[in-house]
């Protein structure tokens, strides 16, 4: 039987974005989802997130675990069968540094994840990350720290404008071992505050791949973190697909 909710601390949240061509990115998505676009792009990135005292709603805390996790995600819109557009984010990769969340994954609660190993600094401004999953699939390097303001390049116009972009896709959908199925994720927070994040460099694994990416199809363009944010998980509506690529 499945957990219907968790709550616990979201020690730290960063988004490192990326302005891609969005036709390359719609032809990496399942049916009926398309990109949802801003300034003509696709919006895809990397989530980064260190979850602190995550247990089942009405535990005590001192029962939840801690994790290092990430997510590769693109956001998404559709038209649903009632003719609604619907906004989320697709999550075609999970990858976590904790066993118990690689096995409750996709069982207890959704969400299947990868196993990887993090190594991070973290002094409250400053940020130095360094992933690797298991299976040698996935890396990611960044180091920065906390700004006030987007780089210039940014197709952002501010922070805010950031900020709002992301707080309206507050469900991710996952791929899971059913090629035509998805799981769904609701993340509810009783505040939302985001941050500029100057990256200083980084490199990804996924967003140099010339295969998945052409040269010349995918940009950075700006990062945010969050700190210290209560929050709840809850499960959303899985989604049945057509094609996951």
């Amino acid at each position: 039987m499945k957990i219907p909710s968790l709550e616990g601390i979201i020690r730290r949240r960063m988004l490192v974005n990326f302005r891609v061509d969005p036709n390359v990115m719609k032809a990496l998505l399942p049916a009926p989802f398309r990109p949802k676009l801003h300034h003509d792009y696709a919006i895809a990135g990397v989530c980064l997130i260190r979850l602190e005292k995550i247990r089942p709603e009405g535990m005590p805390e001192f029962l939840g675990i801690s994790s290092e996790n990430a997510a590769h995600r693109v956001a998404v819109e559709w038209t649903d069968p009632a003719g609604e557009l619907r906004e989320a984010v697709y999550i075609w990769r999970r990858d976590t540094g904790s066993w118990l969340g690689r096995l409750a994954g996709g069982r207890l609660f959704p969400g299947e994840h990868h196993a990887a190993k993090f190594y991070v600094e973290d002094d409250g401004v400053a940020v130095n990350f360094d992933m690797k999953s298991t299976d040698g699939a996935v890396s990611f390097r960044m180091r920065g720290r906390e700004a006030e303001i987007l780089p210039r390049s940014s197709c952002f116009a501010s922070v805010a404008e950031s900020s709002r972009f992301f707080e309206n896709g507050c469900v991710g959908y996952s791929v899971t071992r059913d090629s035509h199925r998805m799981d769904g994720l609701r993340l509810q927070t009783r505040e939302w505050r985001v941050r500029a994040f100057a990256v200083d460099e980084f490199k990804s694994s996924v967003f140099a791949d010339p295969v998945r990416f052409p040269v010349g199809s995918v940009e950075f363009d700006h990062a945010l973190v969050m700190r210290d944010i209560v929050h709840e998980w809850h499960r959303a509506e899985d989604i049945r697909t057509l094609d996951v690529t």
